[in-house]
């Protein structure tokens, strides 16, 4: 009967994770979430979601080199605090995050501003570095790469394939699995608090004014004098 039983709970095990969601008590036994008082909504971070609060962004949306979305709000008193990258655990400063331009339509959804495709989990997202831009990779791959015309899609800024980050890439969704990610996994977190008292703080406002790629070192040096 052990056997059986080992087999039925393994099955469904298997099952859960076939599935977006995840429920917390499946999150405490498979992934140890014991060790975080995060409530976990999802399995794999929805591509409008911030990686520290895994909620939808509110405020400015932020993102990393690797493509990993931040709310401003949550991202300056993490790195204020623990000076990390809250998903791989790496090094991560004020001045290396992108500010992010996501376009909504009529009916108020995040879309392609080019092809005009709404986004969702199966979306290829991706955004160009000196622009904060965010596009389909489709229109990117067709309009950008295959044309060999190297140019903001919106306002024409020159960038280089390397320049082109991905934000969500449907094949591979082991990037945003969130029992992956290193806060969770260490149950870091931010006072509540002191996020919320972001919101008027000045030094976050002048991060948010200067943070682009040719104003990155004038955003550190704002940093450093908030701290």
């Amino acid at each position: 009967g052990g056997a059986r039983e080992t087999h039925q709970a393994m099955g469904k095990k298997q099952h859960s994770k076939d599935q977006l969601y995840i429920t917390q008590t499946e999150w405490k036994k498979d992934w140890g979430g014991a060790k975080s008082n995060k409530h976990i909504p999802y399995k794999v971070l929805p591509f409008d979601c911030c990686a520290i609060s895994l909620r939808p962004f509110e405020g400015s949306p932020m993102c990393t080199a690797d493509g990993v979305v931040f709310d401003l709000l949550n991202i300056v008193p993490y790195l204020k605090k623990y000076r990390r990258h809250p998903v791989t655990g790496g090094p991560l400063a004020a001045s290396d995050l992108i500010k992010l331009n996501f376009h909504k339509n009529s009916e108020g959804k995040y879309h392609c501003p080019v092809m005009f495709k709404v986004f969702n989990q199966h979306t290829h997202i991706v955004a160009i570095r000196q622009t904060g831009n965010v596009f389909s990779h489709e229109a990117v791959k067709e309009l950008n790469l295959k044309a060999r015309s190297m140019r903001d899609l919106i306002d024409g800024t020159p960038f280089g394939k390397s320049d082109i980050i991905t934000i969500q890439d449907p094949s591979d969704g082991s990037a945003r699995e969130i029992g992956h990610f290193s806060h969770v996994v260490e149950g870091l977190d931010v006072d509540h608090k002191a996020g919320a008292g972001v919101r008027h703080n000045d030094a976050t406002a002048r991060i948010l004014g200067k943070l682009s790629s040719t104003a990155a070192e004038a955003a550190a040096a704002s940093a450093a004098a908030a701290s």
